[in-house]
């Protein structure tokens, strides 16, 4: 006899998300799915750099001054911070500026504002967040595996068997819930359990209204079109390493991805 399985899927960061629970009677299975839509629907809210009143909109908006974090946004701007750093910036959360000017980003704050940052811009210390210049932190590149890694967090509270969760093609799976994906230009599919997946697409022309992956300003584009998935542990780390290795090649690639223990998803 087959396991129960218990799925819903609601709009939420920017796509429809899926949530799913293998194991639980379906009281138990409604519980568990609607906190992890609540944990994932809070980080879309306050991490969110289209929302002016978001928290993130907040931090942006008072440079200088500390603001108060809830844990698991001070967290989110750690793993940032050290990922920044780490990368030698091409992974950079402090690019908002230039987004807002090429218009890929909406103009929230009043102040004048740098183009981009470094690392040591943001500041943390005791639950407390501060910008040390005027840069203007975007977390797109890192939310939303953040987030489903949240809620991934809340389904495991639920004692289940297994469960998943499906961002728009950046997903997590665990315990006996394995996630079927198609292998882009073949017949194929493979498995992804106990891990995740992220996918981004790499356009070897410029874009100025979508610099999606920047270094010291500079926008690191590949040669040419091209989709690139990680696989990590974690989907944040998933999600934020497909924009570290964006641009790089061959030996450089693969030297990144063991930096930061990732692997290409490849057949």
């Amino acid at each position: 006899m087959k396991p129960l399985v218990t799925r819903r899927a609601r709009p939420g960061l920017g796509t429809l998300v899926e949530v799913g629970v293998v194991g639980l009677a379906t009281e138990a299975a409604s519980a568990a799915l609607a906190q992890a839509f609540q944990t994932i629907a809070t980080i879309d809210r306050q991490l969110s750099f289209h929302r002016p009143d978001s928290w993130l909109s907040q931090l942006n908006g008072a440079p200088g001054q500390w603001l108060a974090a809830e844990p698991s946004y001070y967290r989110l701007l750690l793993l940032a911070k050290r990922l920044c750093r780490a990368s030698d910036h091409r992974f950079n959360p402090t690019v908002g500026g230039l987004l807002v000017r090429s218009g890929a980003l909406p103009a929230h704050v009043q102040h004048p504002y740098l183009d981009s940052g470094v690392a040591d811009d943001i500041e943390l210390q005791g639950g407390r967040v501060r910008l040390r210049r005027p840069v203007l932190l975007t977390l797109d590149g890192i939310a939303k595996g953040y987030a489903i890694d949240l809620g991934i967090k809340e389904l495991k509270k639920s004692a289940a068997a297994g469960g998943w969760i499906n961002a728009g093609g950046d997903l997590r799976a665990f315990g006996e819930a394995k996630l079927a994906v198609q292998l882009r230009g073949t017949d194929g599919q493979a498995q992804i359990s106990n891990g995740a997946l992220a996918t981004s697409r790499l356009s070897g022309q410029y874009d100025e209204r979508f610099p999606a992956c920047m270094s010291d300003g500079t926008s690191l584009l590949a040669a040419s079109s091209e989709t690139v998935s990680v696989r990590a542990r974690f989907a944040w780390r998933a999600d934020a390493l497909t924009k570290v290795v964006a641009g790089s090649r061959g030996a450089e690639r693969q030297q990144l991805l063991n930096r930061f223990r990732g692997k290409t998803f490849s057949v």
